[in-house]
């Protein structure tokens, strides 16, 4: 079917243009009617935002979502856009996206009474129609709203004349949803003209009044601190969004190990195969898990999820050196990789003031040895280990290391009773890679149940009695 170019064939279609809220209202009614979810990249959330997601845009609602760094916000916020038609028909070339049938800027309006239904539209896609801004105390009125242009005043245009305005980022998203990114960061002055445009829809620059009935949706993001207890926030603009809704860290580690899944990006690895045991992606998730948990850290500030993909990054990277230097023809983890996610998970993580006498390394550690035995813990059974221990017992040692073949953990799989049997319980993958990555799981947690001693020297560590 042909689209509409014109005003008048625009409405010899019978095509009905839509507010902003009855677009996303009806859209997210089709795909609830289809089964479908709304944020399908989202995990974790389907009991508990998604649900008030859903409620507040089928009310029609201004939302502000509340939570820690690192729990989605602004995916969400993007992901809102997906609501919004593929396309929409607008006055051509107004930078207001203007509704041919009541346009709200002086120039289509005069446009429109001049030329009738010759008057031009154009088709425009969900991007114009989605603007988002990052708020520090820099963003100013102009940035938002709008600002008198000073070459249409040269031009001869008078100053109070609309004409002379130079729209701002939230009139350039007229029809459309505006997200503003931790929000109590902007200035009271932008706060105060944020909710007087949310509500009476007039908007005063450089003293001259204007009626701007702008359709749109405003979502935003805030730290729940910053929100509700340091009152940066000021509170006619709390009333003015309608809903706030809380976001949260994963609540299970698998929900954890899927989006570190989700969001490994997709690298040429030079035909050798990837293969994270399974064991492993558990202890990375539970890492996290630990660090939201810990009170030497400042838990305010959160352990966001970037914590877990970029651990899980750094220590596949360190494996894909070793299988490049060793030869070996997989990529496979192992214990002795998890070394490398000291550099990732430093800068995630703010110390609290009385554990500052530690270092980042030595929490960090910490953290990691409760990861592991946790996971040890939900796998094996130390007494199912004690042929393990026995050989140890007898004066046996072994080493292992971040750099050593996986080909050399073979032997000792088969001198060591009781391992090959712990190894099966730990995965069905019959690789060198899995089976060495496995073997140090096995001397790992049962040192950490203090029955073998470790001496470790970076990604090395020997195991004894």
């Amino acid at each position: 079917m042909q689209k509409a170019r014109t005003l008048g064939d625009l409405r010899r279609s019978g095509y009905r243009i839509r507010t902003v809220r009855e677009e996303m209202r009806a859209n997210l009614l089709t795909l609830l009617g289809a089964g479908e979810r709304m944020l399908p990249g989202i995990i974790g959330f389907d009991h508990t935002v998604i649900p008030e997601l859903e409620n507040a845009i089928l009310a029609g609602h201004h939302i502000v979502l509340l939570g820690e760094r690192g729990q989605a916000k602004s995916r969400i916020l993007r992901g809102l856009m997906s609501l919004l038609d593929a396309e929409v028909p607008a006055i051509r070339d107004c930078p207001l996206n203007d509704n041919p049938e009541a346009p709200i800027c002086k120039a289509c309006r005069t446009r429109a009474a001049a030329e009738g239904d010759n008057l031009e539209i154009e088709w425009i896609g969900r991007n114009r129609r989605y603007g988002e801004k990052l708020a520090t105390p820099d963003v100013s009125m102009a940035d938002l709203v709008g600002e008198v242009d000073p070459i249409k005043v040269a031009e001869g245009r008078y100053l109070e004349d609309e004409d002379t305005i130079h729209f701002g980022l939230i009139p350039r998203t007229n029809r459309g949803i505006f997200a503003i990114n931790e929000l109590p960061d902007l200035t009271e002055k932008v706060q105060v003209g944020l909710f007087n445009l949310m509500e009476e829809k007039d908007v005063q620059i450089k003293g001259y009044k204007i009626q701007l009935p702008i359709d749109f949706v405003l979502v935003a993001s805030a730290n729940p601190e910053d929100y509700t207890s340091r009152g940066r926030i000021i509170t006619p603009l709390k009333d003015r969004f309608d809903v706030q809704i809380r976001t949260h860290y994963p609540q299970r580690i698998e929900d954890e190990i899927a989006i570190m899944e989700q969001e490994l990006p997709t690298l040429d690895r030079f035909d050798r195969p990837v293969h994270m045991p399974d064991f492993l992606k558990e202890i990375l998730a539970q890492l996290t898990f630990e660090a939201r948990a810990a009170a030497e850290i400042n838990q305010s500030s959160g352990v966001s999820v970037r914590a877990s993909i970029n651990n899980y990054e750094s220590v596949l990277s360190n494996a894909e050196k070793r299988s490049v230097r060793t030869r070996d023809n997989e990529i496979v983890p192992r214990l002795s990789d998890l070394h490398a996610v000291h550099a990732s998970m430093s800068g995630k993580i703010e110390i609290e003031y009385a554990a500052e006498e530690a270092s980042s390394s030595e929490i960090v550690d910490r953290l990691l040895d409760r990861a592991v035995l946790a996971v040890f813990d939900r796998r094996l059974k130390v007494d199912d280990l004690s042929p393990v221990v026995q050989y140890f017992e007898a004066g046996w040692g072994v080493e292992v290391g971040d750099l050593m073949p996986s080909e050399e953990y073979l032997d000792g799989v088969r001198q060591i009773p009781g391992l090959r049997e712990a190894i099966h319980n730990l995965g069905p993958i019959e690789s060198p890679g899995f089976i060495a990555a496995a073997s140090e799981f096995v001397f790992e947690g049962l040192h950490l149940h203090e029955k073998l001693n470790r001496n470790r020297d970076g990604g090395r560590a020997r195991f004894g009695m």
